[in-house]
């Protein structure tokens, strides 16, 4: 049984192109994205992925696969995927760094681990902060969602279309979000560990012969992790707040019409 090369070519552009889009977001998305997924699985799982939604696509743009058109619709489709797989990151990196803040007003910013997916030393607080956000991620269907939101977008932005520009400075501006949403949940924290540290400078003037230095550490890092319990409650509404931003912004980056509740 032979085949033309026309009609292989056309196959090959019906598969290779949504490839890139689908594998170029779980690249970089959360968790499925980090060192610690194989990329042997993070590629069967693309595959998988492309082999369900392939039949369903629009059909892509008449151009050859190998010319310079060509290769800059591949690299239009890897940009949107890890446009669309930045956002999660930055929606959990809310939350990283809203831990390490709060770590290091607490003292227990000393404890530190391998942050499995970039290799670096991060507080211990931090991490504790980016598995609990995680499990909120998984628990939501956050990855499904991100899914079904990058398969729609073959219809509202097709292959051969890219980004806009104003996506990109959404991005950029995102980033700024998640630093102010990072203080906002470690505020409260941070302003308890400042009168308590505040009591300590009272006690000090009031007694100078007190060895404040054997006495506050401990009370600190007491008292920060009673703070960090007392905070739990306030993470599952300040990461929904979040994700609903995060669930906005990817709607503007693929032109998607969302109702995000």
């Amino acid at each position: 049984m032979e085949f033309p090369l026309p009609i292989v070519f056309d196959w090959l552009r019906s598969v290779l192109w949504p490839l890139f889009r689908i594998a170029a977001m779980l690249m970089v998305m959360i968790t499925i994205g980090g060192s610690s997924v194989p990329a042997r699985v993070r590629l069967l799982l693309a595959v998988m992925i492309t082999a369900a939604v392939a039949p369903i696509l629009p059909p892509p743009p008449q151009v050859e696969l190998f010319s310079a058109e060509g290769m800059l619709i591949s690299a239009q489709q890897v940009l949107i995927g890890i446009a669309v797989g930045f956002v999660s990151v930055l929606v959990l990196n809310t939350f990283v760094l809203a831990g390490q803040i709060i770590g290091m007003q607490t003292s227990l910013g000393f404890a530190s681990m391998v942050d499995p997916s970039n290799g670096q030393q991060v507080p211990l607080v931090g991490q504790f902060y980016l598995l609990l956000t995680t499990l909120l991620f998984f628990a939501v269907d956050g990855h499904l969602l991100m899914i079904k939101m990058l398969v729609a977008s073959f219809d509202t932005l097709p292959i051969g279309q890219g980004l806009a520009p104003s996506g990109l400075e959404a991005i950029t501006q995102f980033g700024g979000l998640m630093f102010a949403s990072a203080l906002t949940l470690s505020l409260s924290a941070a302003t308890a560990l400042l009168l308590i540290n505040f009591s300590f400078g009272v006690m000090t003037r009031a007694a100078p012969q007190l060895n404040i230095f054997a006495i506050g550490f401990p009370i600190t890092m007491l008292s920060g992790l009673l703070i960090l319990w007392l905070t739990l409650g306030g993470v599952l509404p300040h990461f929904h707040s979040v994700w609903q931003s995060g669930q906005v912004l990817i709607c503007d980056l693929l032109a998607l019409q969302c109702e995000v509740p």
